[in-house]
């Protein structure tokens, strides 16, 4: 007999009336979503398992609150996400500019223009085909995207969530994600293309 899943909305009712084992499903049903979400904001395992553990620790308190105006994951990954923005910003780490970073992704949309030398990756570079050396240069690029461009690109184009529901998480218009994320795939394109040149 096939075994029903309970939905997440019907755990989170469970977990707010006090149900313990509830509430450790959905822990146990988006740790590893979380994890790697607040992973590649922050770059190193360390801060990663704090950023999970104030997430769900923040999910807790916050539980009896949930009013579901939005689903549970939409909910939990703005918890996570700023987390990590919290965190990040804690560390004082300089970033690169947003000026500096959108010279460089104006500078390459006017190459890209004038000559055709960049490959055409008509949609994002997919970390999922690099190994090695390659994809430790993308890690690198994404981690020098600010903030505001990394959030973007790792909830749409690493965790898979859809456009609409980024910009739910965020905050921002669909539009405003649809043009954080084209810029940061733009900036991270070439810096592959930049690596592959050398390479070959």
């Amino acid at each position: 007999m096939k075994r029903q899943v309970i939905t997440d909305a019907e755990l989170v009712k469970r977990a707010q009336g006090g149900d313990n084992a509830a509430l450790e499903e959905l822990v146990s049903r988006y740790e590893t979503k979380v994890y790697s979400l607040v992973y590649r904001m922050l770059g190193n395992r360390e801060d990663a398992e704090d950023a999970l553990q104030d997430t769900f620790v923040n999910v807790i308190r916050a539980l009896g609150r949930f009013e579901s105006r939005s689903s549970f994951s939409t909910w939990l990954y703005r918890i996570a996400a700023n987390s990590a923005l919290t965190r990040l910003r804690k560390r004082g780490r300089q970033d690169k500019s947003e000026s500096e970073f959108l010279e460089e992704v104006y500078s390459v949309q006017q190459q890209a223009r004038s000559q055709a030398t960049l490959p055409d990756w008509s949609t994002s570079p997919d970390a999922a085909l690099l190994t090695g050396e390659a994809r430790q240069v993308l890690d690198e690029a994404i981690d020098e995207l600010p903030e505001a461009y990394r959030v973007v690109f790792v909830l749409r184009d690493i965790e898979n969530l859809p456009a609409n529901e980024v910009a739910e998480v965020l905050d921002l218009s669909v539009p405003a994600v649809k043009s954080r994320l084209h810029r940061a795939r733009l900036y991270l394109r070439n810096h592959l293309s930049r690596y592959f040149s050398e390479e070959s």
